[in-house]
Order: structure tokens, then sequence, then C-alpha cells
């Protein structure tokens, strides 16, 4: 089976108009949303995923505010390779209360492709666990706002309130009317990876949410190209299901993971990983002709990408998108001989390696180490 998205075709226009372009929306109809709820949910979810879900299980506030920020996380093999990505929310209200059972409601955005086997996979896992796992892909949708002005505002400017925008966020302060549509409590928050990818909601189907109609709401396509240009893969498509290792797809960076958390599935491997060098990094990519102009539709995931000055193999392409692109490539070679990056059997197509402005700068003494060895 296929699992990565085919290549598709991104003219030069269409990356120059994002790049200008003020807010963008998108409705994600390749994610679906699963609920959990019953007294072990929390329990259920700490021990399975990476990121530590027990705030969750705090009281909502006492203020007029009470948000419980959503968090990025995965599921992976008993062996530390990547299966499924989860955004997990819990939609508090001021009159909710935690019962004597710890019982809470947890919303997931998860990928729509791999959904009825994520379920099975859950359920397996589930055993004896107070907790119901449902479908309820048909009464959510989830959306993405994205785009050069969004991204480059403050959270004091574009959150009046708080780290969440919609509806019952907070105080409904003048002027800030657009973002409150109504009162059914569900609301954008921040992008939980990085602050740059703009704001992420799940929403009941039928409505439209706050702020869409200021905004320009666009395809998916645009979203993933928004993705691309900052190398952040999503999804058990774009992340190889059963072979990628979160750390090489900087899991640890767009805060999926939790180091202090104690025993998850998987967790041996993520923390020796964590203690040593990651040599592989998911990077940015762009594919040229020898006359350093974009090619479209030359490349297709899963090519191999080759150092032609050392004749070795250094990574290979995770997404292919027009001339944009995503690969896991060994950072020296990805970096030192950029120069001399092509696609194994596809010579006169260059590749150029990017790297990403979100990166820590510890991941670039982390390459430096890796070329001095």
């Amino acid at each position: 089976m296929n699992r990565f998205r085919p290549c598709l075709l991104i003219h030069h226009r269409h990356l120059h108009q994002l790049q200008n372009a003020g807010p963008l929306c998108s409705q994600l109809k390749s994610r679906s949303v699963i609920r959990f709820s019953g007294p072990d949910t929390i329990k259920f979810l700490q021990g399975l995923l990476s990121n530590d879900v027990r705030r969750f299980g705090e009281s909502p506030h006492e203020d007029n505010s009470p948000v419980v920020p959503h968090m990025y996380a995965a599921l992976l093999t008993p062996q530390g390779r990547f299966l499924y990505d989860f955004f997990l929310y819990r939609q508090s209200r001021p009159e909710e209360k935690l019962d004597r059972n710890g019982s809470v409601e947890i919303l997931a955005d998860v990928d729509g492709s791999v959904l009825d086997e994520l379920l099975a996979t859950l359920k397996k896992y589930r055993l004896r666990s107070k907790v119901d796992i449902e479908n309820v892909a048909e009464d959510f949708y989830c959306w993405q706002r994205y785009g050069r002005g969004l991204s480059e505002k403050t959270p004091s400017v574009e959150e009046p309130v708080a780290a969440s925008v919609g509806w019952r966020g907070g105080d409904d302060r003048s002027g800030n009317s657009a973002s409150h549509g109504n009162d059914v409590g569900w609301q954008w928050f921040k992008d939980p990876r990085l602050d740059c990818l703009g704001f992420r909601g799940i929403f009941p189907s039928g409505t439209t949410p706050p702020l869409v109609e200021s905004d320009k709401e666009t395809d998916e396509e645009k979203y993933l190209l928004w993705r691309l240009e900052k190398g952040v893969a999503e999804g058990s498509t774009e992340i190889p299901k059963g072979e990628a290792i979160p750390l090489e797809y900087n899991f640890a960076g767009l805060n999926a993971i939790s180091f202090d958390k104690g025993c998850y599935v998987g967790q041996e491997l993520i923390a020796r990983a964590h203690h040593g060098v990651i040599r592989k990094r998911l990077l940015p990519l762009k594919f040229l002709d020898n006359n350093g102009k974009e090619v479209e539709r030359k490349v297709t995931a899963g090519s191999e990408v080759i150092n032609t000055a050392s004749g070795k193999k250094t990574g290979s392409v995770t997404t292919a998108f027009g001339f944009c692109g995503m690969g896991v490539l060994r950072l020296e070679a990805a970096f030192e001989g950029s120069d001399s990056l092509t696609i194994l059997g596809q010579e006169d197509i260059k590749v150029e390696a990017i790297r990403a402005e979100w990166w820590p700068s510890e991941w670039f003494r982390d390459q430096q180490h890796t070329a001095v060895a």
C-alpha cells in the first residue's frame, strides 16, 4: 500500500500568493475527530501517548477563561516507531466540575485516512479500562488558521484575553466580538507545535468558526504548502507509520514528547535517543534544475537523495508537492554538501536542503558534533 501523498502541482503564482497573503483558514478534510470519555480517560491516554496528558485532569480555572490548552502527542509502537499523531482538546466550560472519579471528556484530532485502524488499535489497548472511544467525525470538523500576518503577531495583539481566540475563550471585550460567535464554547487555540503554524481548533459540523469571515478561506493544500516551508509533517501519510523515528521528525521541537512523564508505549527508545546525537532530521526541500530553476511534478515521495560527490545515499523524500517537499536527510551531508544533492535516477534534478527558521540552536551544535565525528 502506498503510504505517501501523491505529488501535486503548485505554480510559482500560488507560492507567491501564500507568502504574501494575510491570515488564511482551511477546513482540514484529511483529519477526523474521536472522543474519549469515562473515569479512566486520563490514565488510559497517559500510559499510551508520548506527551503528559495529566494536565487535562486538572480542575477548570476559576477565572473567566476556563481554558485548558490543547496538546500534540503521538502513539508509538513498542519499539518506539511512530504510528499516529493526536491533537488533544478538553473543551471545558465555566460550569464544568470534575466528578469524584476524575472523569473528563477529551476530543482528538487525528488522521482520517487511518481512522478505522486507529480506533481498532486504541480498543485493543483499552482492555478493562473504563474509557469510551467514539468516532465523532460526523459531528466535528478540524480547522487551521495560518498565514504571514497571523504568525507574526504577538500574543498580546492576537490574543487579548488568553492564548485562545473563539467562542467563550474569555471576556468579550470591546472590539473582540468577531471572535465570539455564540455560546457553544468552541474556540481557536495556538497551534501546540509552533507559533508560526498559527491556530488550530475543532468546531461542530455545520457551523462556521469565528474569524473565518474576516480571513480568506482556502483549500487544505495551501496549509500543506505552509507546513512544507516550515518542515513540519503531519499524520500517518507524511510520517511513515511503523518506520519513522519521532526525534528524526523533530517531535521534541514540536512539543509532542514529555521526557519527564514516565512510562508509555515506546518510551525506552525515545529516552535513549534523546540522550544521544540525532544525525538525521526532517528538512524542507526544494527541487531545482541545473540552472537553479524550480521543477514541477518531477519528484515523488519515496525518492532517494544522494550526494554525487561521495556517491552515498543522504536520505529520502517523504513528501513531494510541486517543487517543494520534505525529506529525512543526514545533517552533515545535507548542509556540507548541499551543492551535490540529487535524486537517484534523476541526476538532472538538484535538491536544496533548507534549515527551518524555528530550529533550536542546540540542533545546530549536534550537526557540528556529527561533522567532527
